[in-house]
């Protein structure tokens, strides 16, 4: 028995589409700062991540596999602005305890 198999070229292609939305991550994605005190300030950080990964990766948010890949970034880079920011008020107050004492 024998059978066909379609749909190839369309997953080359976006195989390469995903390997040149790849290509945009390589170095520096960005930079954001923000104070780790001020809730607001952290919140404005996230969007700006979130901005700089939709500027270098969403004319490929429409691929299967880079659009997937674009909101596990997002999340991610949220997830560790979040942890960096507790870490140093986590810091800080040790630093503070050391103080008084």
């Amino acid at each position: 028995m024998a059978f066909e198999i379609k749909g190839l070229n369309k997953v080359t292609n976006d195989m390469k589409e995903f390997q040149k939305a790849l290509s945009e991550l390589d170095g520096e994605i960005g930079t954001v700062k923000f104070d780790p005190e001020d809730p607001g300030s952290i919140e404005v950080a996230i969007q700006d991540m979130e901005h700089i990964i939709e500027e270098k990766l969403g004319r490929y948010s429409s691929n299967p596999f880079a659009g997937p890949m674009m909101d596990q970034i997002k999340e991610t880079m949220r997830d560790q602005i979040i942890q960096k920011a507790q870490e140093v008020r986590d810091n800080q107050e040790e630093e503070e305890d050391d103080e008084r004492q």
